[in-house]
């Protein structure tokens, strides 16, 4: 079955449950990972779906919808049609599907199909990526006035210690991504009670019961991030690459977003990951979340938000503008006053995201000749692609393997980057 996934990491996991359920099985046409974080993403899936439904070459051929469109409150939304009526026509080509097949399904990614051992075990799956995704905590208490994540998946629930290390012993990937919706909230009783959270411990367990090389963590709360986070953090295996969901560097609109911090904390949280040192000497690599145009955003509000880029180096920037949710759904954000134009927030983007271009650059300067390793994702003859430790984007033209080093994919090597003038446009 083919499959399109829009953009969370949460949902390639359960795509990848999906693609390899019983339900889907002799399935045809494709499977979609529909996304509402944005009106745009909304009409990107929704897009699809219709095209996709126009090149049908079979009267049995469906899409079959999952994630976050077709989903309210954890079950299947029943007014789904009256929600997106430019769908309602295609109906009997459309199979909504919950978040998740029923059955448990073992997912190995050493082999694109058939059969995996393990511990003296045979296991199946069919995997799609070659890191392994795996969500430890799903939904959130928060109720950002920008988000509409919070509507369809509700209230917050983490999945227990010994099921994580289960399914991460059981996977031949080298690398694993911890991901959720709000991850660092795992074993708090409520996402807003920041202090309950027991991730460093989660992390601690997963650093002393597994052997995965690399682990990974997705979207970083600056609430969340204590000492004990932070010393975890100096381990080699975890990947020293945090991407932060920071919103605006701005009090007055952490504020009206709801956030749970505020600016005085996102300095000082960033200064410390700024000054992480750890063993094997690689630096520190910082993404963030930006919302760009937040409703009251005055040029100052603004300036915060870009000073932050500068100021704390951050090289993996995703900025976007304030989507005020206009179809298909409301959101808090989109009642209050002063909203801002289009126009504004086309000239804020340039200017945050040429910005992240220049800081970006620079770190990869700063990288150049040292010692990296590579998980190999895409190996075609001569050239192979992947990304670095700390987040940099490698191929044949900066980085240079061993000559007897055989380039294969799910594969991690080690050898020099060398830095040139393309690498920031990849």
């Amino acid at each position: 079955m083919q499959y399109k996934i829009f953009w969370c990491k949460t949902n390639k996991y359960f795509t990848e449950k999906w693609l390899n359920s019983k339900e889907l099985e002799n399935k045809t046409w494709v499977f979609v990972a529909s996304c509402v974080v944005t009106d745009k993403a909304k009409s990107k899936w929704i897009k699809f779906v219709k095209d996709t439904i126009k090149n049908f070459e079979s009267e049995n051929d469906k899409v079959y919808l999952s994630w976050c469109g077709p989903i309210k409150k954890w079950k299947l939304n029943t007014d789904f049609y009256k929600v997106y009526p430019e769908l309602q026509e295609f109906s009997d080509k459309i199979e909504l599907l919950e978040e998740e097949p029923k059955e448990k399904i073992n997912l190995f990614p050493l082999h694109l199909s058939g059969e995996c051992w393990g511990e003296g075990k045979k296991y199946w799956g069919r995997a799609l990526f070659t890191r392994k995704y795996l969500v430890i905590q799903n939904w959130c208490d928060n109720n950002c006035t920008f988000c509409l994540t919070i509507q369809a998946r509700w209230s917050h629930v983490s999945r227990g210690i010994e099921e994580i290390i289960e399914e991460i012993n059981k996977t031949s990937a080298q690398e694993v991504v911890l991901t959720g919706i709000n991850i660092w909230a795992w074993w708090a009783s409520n996402t807003k009670k920041f202090e309950e959270s027991k991730l460093s411990e989660l992390l601690s367990q997963i650093l002393e019961k597994t052997k995965v090389k690399r682990i990974r963590i997705s979207s970083l709360g600056i609430e969340y991030i204590n000492s004990e986070l932070l010393e975890v953090f100096r381990n080699t295996r975890i990947y020293p690459h945090f991407h932060l969901s920071i919103q605006s560097g701005s009090d007055k609109v952490l504020k009206l977003m709801w956030r749970n911090y505020s600016e005085k904390t996102l300095n000082e949280t960033l200064e410390k990951l700024n000054n992480l040192k750890r063993g094997d000497w690689v630096l520190v690599s910082l993404g963030a979340d930006i919302i760009v145009g937040f409703p009251g955003e005055t040029d100052d509000d603004f300036q915060k938000s870009l000073e932050l880029i500068k100021k704390y180096n951050i090289t993996k920037l995703h900025a976007f503008p304030f989507s005020s949710h206009k179809n298909h759904h409301i959101i808090p954000a989109s009642k209050l006053d002063n909203q801002i134009s289009d126009k504004i927030k086309r000239e804020r983007m340039n200017k945050i995201s040429k910005e992240a271009k220049i800081v970006e650059d620079n770190f990869y300067k700063k990288n150049n000749w040292k010692i990296l390793k590579i998980l190999i994702e895409k190996v075609s003859q001569n050239n192979f692609s992947g990304w670095s430790e700390n987040y940099i984007p490698l191929n044949e033209a900066n980085f240079k393997p061993f000559k007897n080093e055989k380039i294969t994919r799910w594969k991690i090597i080690e050898w020099k980057y060398e830095y040139n003038d393309e690498d920031w446009k990849s």
